[in-house]
């Protein structure tokens, strides 16, 4: 009888500590914060947007995934969603579709960035997205800052596809980089337009009207700020890629929601 006691007892610590394992992923995530009614999924608004959402990948400046970021979702205000989604109709017309890099982005991932840039030994993706720029310069020169727009959730990265659009080719970990100025044909494959640099290139030609890019790819950066400035989006100078939405519902909270069905559930 006490072999018996003695193993039905250790059968209920053994389940006890199984069952604190399973919980307490549950129990972190029904902490967390939800976004306001105010925020979407852009999908839901308008399913035609096409999303690469970078940073639950390892293609980007940092060189893996960021902090925050759980689903490939793009989540933004709602009037900065319906906002896309009438610059959508307008580009279809013209046999072109909007593409979302990055949306609503959490404080943490802020904060993420913050911690990689510090670490003035980690370059791992130095090659491709900040070649000309030392890595002490990253604050100084604007390219990382402790605060980011797109935490209020009326920030948009995005760009321009060609109708039909063709796959993207996925990212391979550890492939020779590029650098993000070079010829479209040289540097990493994306189905978007040429529009001179690749996103999140940290150089002064992804300034929007750099005098140095000319012809097509001056014209699709001009198609892409035409169309999202007559729906209410306003340019960042500096990344023909970043625009905000006026006036933002949010202009003063940097949320910390993560990127997540879960966080827009019923909205």
């Amino acid at each position: 009888m006490t072999g018996l006691a003695s193993a039905f007892r250790t059968l209920v610590a053994t389940a006890a500590a199984l069952l604190a394992v399973t919980a307490a992923p549950a129990a972190q995530a029904a902490s967390e914060p939800k976004a306001p009614r105010e925020f979407v999924a852009l999908r839901s608004v308008d399913p035609t947007i096409i999303q690469e959402m970078r940073y639950i990948t390892r293609h980007n400046f940092v060189g893996e995934p960021v902090d925050g970021y759980r689903q490939p979702l793009c989540i933004l205000t709602r009037p900065a969603a319906q906002a896309l989604r009438k610059a959508q109709s307008k580009l279809l017309r013209q046999g072109y579709s909007l593409k979302v890099y990055d949306c609503y982005r959490p404080q943490r991932a802020v904060d993420h960035f913050v911690r990689w840039a510090k670490d003035l030994d980690d370059e791992t993706m130095k090659k491709e997205f900040y070649p000309q720029v030392d890595k002490s310069r990253l604050f100084a020169d604007g390219y990382i800052a402790e605060k980011s727009g797109h935490s209020r959730g009326s920030t948009v990265d995005l760009t321009i596809v060609k109708l039909p659009a063709l796959p993207a080719r996925p990212y391979i970990p550890g492939e020779p980089l590029v650098p993000c100025y070079a010829p479209k044909s040289e540097r990493f494959p994306d189905n978007s337009v040429d529009m001179g640099t690749g996103f999140d290139c940290f150089d002064t030609l992804s300034h929007t009207d750099d005098p140095r890019i000319q012809g097509k790819q001056r014209a699709s950066r001009q198609l892409l700020k035409g169309t999202l400035s007559a729906v209410g989006f306003v340019n960042l100078p500096e990344e023909w890629w970043h625009f905000t939405y006026k006036p933002e519902p949010f202009p003063d909270t940097f949320f910390d929601f993560p990127v997540a069905w879960r966080s827009v559930a019923g909205h």
